[in-house]
C-alpha cells in the first residue's frame, strides 16, 4: 500500500483500507482502534466530547488497557497502555487474500518505569477483513529474572441505536462482579443480557463467543475470544454520563461495551516467556453470513524474541 511508516511517524493515525468503504484507523495514542466502517457504515462507538489531546484516554473506539485494569494507586485508571504512543512496526499492507495488516508495538519506556519499574515488549496486530476485524497480542518479558502481573483488556464501544434493544449471548451461568453494587457476586441467570440501567459487570470464565444483536442497521456483532477468560460489560447510563467531562449527557443510548479481558485474575509472566490472545470481531446479517474462525489465531509474529 502507499502508506509508509516515514509518513505514518509525522502523524499520529493510521489507516488500514479494504476498499469498498471498508477501513479502520488506529490513532497511535494508545493504539487505539477509533473508526471501523464496514461498506462506510461505523460498527465503533466515539464520543463527540473524546479528547485528542495526545495525553489523555480516548472516549471511544477500541482502547488498549494494560497493566491495570480498574483504578491504580501506582498510576492512571487502566494502566498507561491508553495514554502512551504507540511505534508502528509494520504499516499498513494487503495480503495475498486482499485483506489489510497493520502491526504496533509498546515497549518500556522512562514514563512506564516510572510507574510500573518492567520490561516489557507489546506486539498488537491488527488485520481488516471484508466484514471482520481481527486483533493479535503478544506481551513478551525480557528480564532474565524477573516475573510479572499484568491485566489486559479490549475496551470495545460498540456503536448501537438504542442500547436498551441489544441482547448479549454466552453469558447464562457464569458469575459476575457486580461493580454497581459494591462489588457483591452474582450469577447470570438469563439465556440472553440485556442492558436498561447503569451496567459495570466482570463475567468470569467466559466462553469464546458473544453475539450482540441490534448493533449497527439492526445486524448482529459477534465476538470470538481467545485467551480472555473474562467479559465485562458496561454502559454508564444517565448519571454516570453526567459525571464524566469527556462524554455527552445523552450518548449513552447509542454504546454498548462489551470487552474481552484478563481481569478477575492477573497474568503472571515469568522471564523470558510471552503470552498470547486474540479477538475477532464480526459484523453479520443473520446466521448464514457466520463463518467459524479457527480456534487458536496465527502466532504474533514478533512475540517470541529470536
Amino acid at each position: 500500500m502507499a502508506t509508509t511508516a516515514v509518513a505514518v511517524a509525522a502523524t499520529s493515525v493510521v489507516v488500514l483500507d479494504r476498499g469498498n468503504n471498508t477501513t479502520c484507523t488506529i490513532n497511535l495514542h494508545g493504539a487505539t482502534v477509533v473508526s471501523w466502517r464496514v461498506n462506510n457504515q461505523e460498527q465503533l462507538f466515539v464520543s463527540k466530547l473524546a479528547s485528542f489531546d495526545g495525553k489523555k484516554a480516548i472516549r471511544g473506539g477500541i482502547p488498549f488497557v494494560f497493566p491495570q485494569f480498574g483504578p491504580w494507586s501506582f498510576g492512571p485508571q487502566h494502566g498507561f497502555a491508553r495514554i502512551t504512543r504507540w511505534h508502528l512496526d509494520r504499516a499498513p499492507e494487503r495480503l495475498h487474500n486482499g485483506d489489510v495488516e497493520a502491526i504496533f508495538s509498546l515497549m518500556d519506556n522512562e514514563f512506564t518505569r516510572s510507574i510500573w519499574n518492567y520490561q516489557f515488549r507489546i506486539t498488537y496486530r491488527l488485520i481488516l477483513r471484508e466484514k471482520e476485524l481481527h486483533f493479535h497480542i503478544g506481551v513478551y518479558n525480557p528480564s532474565k529474572d524477573l516475573s510479572f502481573t499484568f491485566n489486559m483488556l479490549l475496551h470495545t464501544y460498540l456503536k448501537v441505536p438504542d442500547v436498551r434493544r441489544c441482547q448479549i449471548t454466552g453469558l447464562q451461568g457464569c458469575h459476575f462482579i457486580d461493580k454497581t453494587r459494591e462489588g457483591a457476586l452474582y450469577q447470570e441467570g438469563r439465556e440472553v443480557v440485556t442492558v436498561n440501567e447503569w451496567t459495570d459487570r466482570i463475567y468470569q470464565h467466559t466462553p469464546q463467543e458473544h453475539v450482540i444483536t441490534n448493533v449497527v442497521s439492526g445486524r448482529k456483532m459477534r465476538l470470538h475470544k481467545y485467551n480472555f477468560p473474562d467479559t465485562v460489560i458496561w454502559n454508564p447510563w444517565i448519571d454516570r454520563s453526567r459525571e464524566m467531562s469527556d462524554f455527552g449527557d445523552d450518548e449513552f443510548p447509542n454504546m454498548l461495551c462489551v470487552e474481552a479481558g484478563n481481569v478477575s485474575s492477573p497474568v503472571i509472566l515469568l522471564p523470558g516467556s510471552c503470552f498470547e490472545a486474540s479477538q475477532i470481531l464480526q459484523q453479520f446479517k443473520c446466521p448464514y453470513e457466520l463463518a467459524v474462525p479457527k480456534k487458536k489465531p496465527q502466532r504474533n509474529p514478533k512475540c517470541i524474541k529470536a
